[in-house]
């Protein structure tokens, strides 16, 4: 066997571990920083009543809320899966909280003193089952601003205070895929580029997620802060902050 062939694949997998680790240490950075700013922004002890809302297992909020007075017995995580939060009860103490794809949350008005949302609220758009079918770019956004103006709206009303933080449109390295412009495409090429990327790219994803830039996320958070969080001097995300006056 050519020793040089050989070598190529060994290679090539080398080099998408490394690309792995560099964008693997970017978001850990990203998230750090993040939650720095969560507990800045908030006066959080003992009682604080806290939802996660698209938390998988919680482990980001538990990372968050390292540091802090905050109780696991007071915080809840809310994902439409339900293995995911019941780990979350045992692994970390967590009030495990399932919900359904319509976004409609089972909690009172005002019921937390804090919501916290992280890279979630694009990923509300069509059913699962629609998204690889749905190449109308106009249409998809429609039906998606319309679920999403619908779950801010359930934030904005069990939250007394809250933290919703989105990636950026119109950062040029698209988050979900970690491709280039990506997230720039018109919904017919995007679909048919990551049927293509899904097969041999470091990471895969599904087309479920509209990505939104300031006005909109002002748009659906009237009442908040739109705060810009930078990578490299460009905006990477943009966060809807609510706090009491």
């Amino acid at each position: 066997m050519d020793p040089v062939a050989s070598a190529l694949p060994h290679a090539d997998e080398r080099g998408r571990s490394r690309m792995a680790r560099l964008f693997h240490g970017l978001s850990r950075r990203a998230r750090r920083k993040r939650a720095e700013l969560f507990r800045q922004a908030f006066r959080l002890d003992e009682n604080t009543r806290i939802l996660d809302l698209g938390s998988e297992t919680g482990s980001n909020i538990h990372e968050v809320l390292q540091s802090t007075r905050a109780r696991p017995e007071n915080v809840h995580i809310a994902d439409i899966n339900p293995q995911l939060v019941e780990a979350g009860r045992a692994r970390y103490g967590f009030v495990p909280v399932v919900v359904g794809e319509s976004g409609a949350l089972p909690f009172p008005d005002g019921y937390f003193d804090v919501v916290y949302c992280s890279s979630v609220i694009e990923h509300v758009t069509l059913p699962k089952e629609r998204v690889w079918k749905a190449y109308s770019g106009r249409r998809f956004r429609e039906e998606s601003r319309k679920r999403q103006k619908a779950f801010a709206e359930e934030i904005r009303r069990v939250g007394r205070q809250y933290f919703v933080q989105t990636p950026y449109r119109h950062f040029p390295l698209e988050s979900h895929s970690w491709l280039p412009l990506l997230g720039w495409l018109p919904r017919w090429l995007l679909i048919p580029a990551l049927h293509l990327s899904n097969a041999f790219w470091i990471k895969q994803t599904s087309p479920d997620w509209y990505l939104m830039n300031r006005v909109e996320m002002a748009e659906l958070f009237p009442d908040a802060k739109i705060l810009a969080e930078k990578c490299f001097g460009l905006t990477k995300s943009v966060m809807a902050v609510k706090t009491r006056a």
